[in-house]
């Protein structure tokens, strides 16, 4: 860095320097000695012959160029401290401007904060500048912390730094990533310093902001960029209709063009290759048409993606005589035409049913591209021209613009229509002509087997397919195993399900539910529980009905233990539980051991909108009061006793009575209060337990919770009570 001052000031007060140089020899001496070998040496004899050069010649631009030149800042530190403690200093502006700059260029933080205050001491004509070109090297060498540093300073001088200096580091601390915080802290410290933004400053703030995810605010900074006489320029709208299509907000996206077209901003490079493809991608054709004209009209160059972006456009539009021409464009400019391009054009040709001129269009452009020519059997096939499929795929055969896909395409419109004959007389003709059946063949035999009701045919191919090592798409492997299902052959669909899921398939949900639902009806629950695990392991969903079928199974066969551990499965996987579940697993907690498991799950269960059905409930009250765990759970059963059909005389009278005994008196008022409104009344024990909370009489311990007696007993009981 060559940091140029005129002016030079000899710099007098040694004194100001004194804690350094102290600090300085208490700290080379010790790191000298333990320097070990050639290397220690080696420093203090270029330290020896950096002292005798200044002896010899004291002047600062002696004693730069010595700093300029020392292999190391710890060096470049000794050397400048000896000659601030000489009796004539030779220090100007440029020797510290030099020094800070070694310092930053190595990381040395701490060390730049005393020069600085000492640099900004000297108050001499042409430090404002030197200040200015230490933030641009210090941001040229990525130390963007120390030239945040030298702002801080500067402005405590009252020294003025350029708004482009400013700029250099905001622009490194987004490049580097920094995030929204030091970005902030940084721009506070440029307002601080009295530095007014310019367009490029507020554009860092807003590509900041988009990034956090503040696009609000950057739309906010945005609007208020006129009142900063700031005007927008083209890469403020690049990042503002970036931010906008990433967040799926297309339409304003085009809005901000729009204003962009109403202050005649003119597009440069960069903000046509990023935005067009994005106005193509999110269907902005009018904005995506106008700004390829702008660029046409401003001689900026388009490449070939580009132009493959805007013809797709069109094409999904159906605007195909605008997609020739831009084809023709983007031939006439030089650029070769895509693959995708070919693909598009022939697919807008079909969509349109122009068949023939699909084919001129391949012809008269000589495309080798054989999935331009699959477009088009897909498209014939798709109409119904099945035997045009046909007779296009020979003639595409004899000019060697086939392949496996290809015959795939027409040998599954075949299966599609049931006819096995003629889809197994094209897979012999695929196979004499050298290509080999792959997994799509094998998947629409499968499936036209399945649809024919020919099972065992299905079968004896899925076997052929285990030899080739093969599997089959998604659809025809759950086509199969329902078909398998509906035999009643669960083992062979229990293969066939696991051979597929060890390759990654996936089976569909109602697949997964009708193989799980026939294996627990025979028998096989533990499989059906594995073969559940290994459709959660290959992004198969389970439905509520899949595990309320296991559910009644394990239940049924009295094997509640797993029924806890299918449960433990579905809490690690994350998997919703419905009504049933809930019910299912309430069941089996309410006893001693998991009683306080069941206090959360019910909490959990009533938390999620359900409610216990009404065996479930009237089980599960009894034992709560057992257990003395009422209190745990008496919000949720003020929810549950609000509902219809729910609350019996019997069971308020065992929530009041257990939650007095646990010293929640006040909660049981409030069932005594919903008991009261329904027109029943307390039954003789829990009357008893509501005097003695008044000191009017000892409830008797022996009591059971199910106790009850006639309610009109305890009408006369309660009266009494009240007189």
């Amino acid at each position: 860095m060559a940091l140029k001052v005129q002016s030079r000031m000899w710099f007098a007060r040694p004194h100001l320097l004194w804690s350094r140089l102290m600090c300085c020899s208490f700290s080379d001496a010790p790191a000298a000695r333990a320097s070990a070998g050639g290397g220690a040496r080696g420093c203090s004899s270029e330290f020896d012959s950096a002292i005798r050069s200044l002896r010899i010649n004291p002047q600062p631009l002696r004693l730069a160029h010595i700093l300029d030149s020392a292999s190391d800042f710890n060096l470049a530190l000794r050397i400048f401290r000896w000659a601030s403690y000489q009796r004539m200093p030779i220090h100007t502006v440029d020797t510290y401007a030099r020094m800070i700059a070694k310092l930053g260029d190595a990381g040395n933080h701490d060390e730049i904060g005393g020069f600085l205050k000492e640099m900004v001491r000297l108050d001499v004509p042409g430090l404002e500048k030197v200040m200015n070109d230490l933030v641009q090297f210090l941001s040229g060498k990525n130390r963007f912390d120390e030239a945040l540093l030298v702002i801080q300073h500067a402005s405590s001088g009252n020294f003025k730094i350029s708004v482009s200096s400013c700029n250099g580091v905001l622009c490194g601390l987004v490049k580097e990533g920094r995030g929204l915080r030091p970005f902030m802290r940084a721009y506070m410290e440029v307002v601080k310093a009295g530095v007014l933004p310019d367009v490029e400053t507020l554009n860092w703030l807003i590509e900041v902001l988009c990034e956090a995810g503040h696009l609000e605010l950057a739309l906010v900074q945005f609007d208020k960029m006129s009142k900063k006489r700031c005007i927008p320029n083209s890469r403020t709208f690049k990042i503002l209709i970036t931010a906008l299509c990433s967040h799926g907000r297309a339409d304003e996206s085009a809005d901000a063009f729009d204003k962009m077209l109403q202050l005649r901003c003119i597009p440069d490079s960069s903000f046509c290759v990023q935005v067009l493809p994005l106005f193509c991608k999110f269907n902005k054709l009018k904005e995506a048409r106008k700004l390829h004209q702008m660029m046409k009209e401003y001689k900026l160059q388009s490449d070939q993606h580009l132009y493959s972006a805007l013809i797709r456009c069109l094409c999904e539009n159906q605007l195909l005589d605008d997609a020739v021409t831009t084809v023709n464009d983007m031939i006439a400019s030089g650029h070769a035409l895509m693959r995708s391009t070919f693909v598009n054009i022939v697919d807008c040709y079909c969509t349109l049913g122009q068949f023939h001129k699909a084919v001129n269009f391949l012809e008269e452009n000589d495309v080798a591209e054989i999935e331009a020519y699959n477009v088009l059997l897909r498209s014939l096939c798709k109409t119904g021209r099945v035997q045009d499929s046909v007779n296009y795929l020979t003639e595409l055969h004899s000019r060697g613009l086939v392949n496996c896909q290809s015959w795939n395409i027409v040998i599954a419109q075949f299966c599609n229509n049931g006819n096995i004959r003629r889809a197994s007389e094209l897979i012999c003709r695929m196979i004499v002509s050298s290509f080999t059946a792959d997994e799509s063949t094998y998947s629409s035999v499968v499936s036209c087997y399945c649809k024919l009701g020919l099972y065992k045919n299905a079968l004896d191919m899925f076997r052929r397919l285990d030899v080739s090592n093969l599997s089959l798409n998604s659809e025809s492997f759950s086509q199969l195993v329902e078909s398998l299902c509906h035999m009643k052959k669960i083992q062979e669909a229990a293969e066939v399900f696991k051979y597929h899921c060890k390759r990654g398939c996936n089976l569909t949900s109602e697949s997964l539910e009708m193989l799980i639902q026939e294996s627990c009806m025979v028998g096989m629950i533990r499989e059906a529980i594995k073969m559940r695990s290994l459709a959660v392991c290959t992004g198969t969903s389970c439905t509520f009905t899949t595990y309320n079928t296991i559910f009644r199974a394990l239940l049924h066969l009295k094997k509640e233990k797993d029924v806890l551990l299918l449960f433990a499965h579905m809490l690690m996987e994350g998997c919703l539980l419905n009504e049933y579940t809930y019910n299912c697993i309430l069941r089996y907690f309410v006893t001693k051991e998991t009683i306080f498991e069941a206090a959360i799950l019910f909490n959990r269960m009533v938390k999620d909108g359900f409610v216990p059905d009404q065996e479930t409930f009237e089980l599960l009250v009894p034992e709560m009061a057992l257990s003395s765990l009422l209190n745990m759970i008496s919000e949720s059963l003020l929810t549950v006793v609000n509902m219809d059909g729910m609350m019996s005389p019997r069971i308020s009278n065992i929530i009041i009575y257990g939650l007095i005994k646990e010293g929640f008196k006040s909660e049981a008022c409030k069932f005594l209060d919903q008991m009261i409104e329904k027109g029943w009344v307390p039954d003789s024990r829990t009357h008893s337990i509501l005097l003695s909370s008044s000191g009017r009489e000892e409830p008797r311990e022996s009591d059971e919770v199910n106790h009850t007696v006639d309610d009109d007993n305890v009408s006369n009981i309660l009266l009494e009570g009240l007189d």
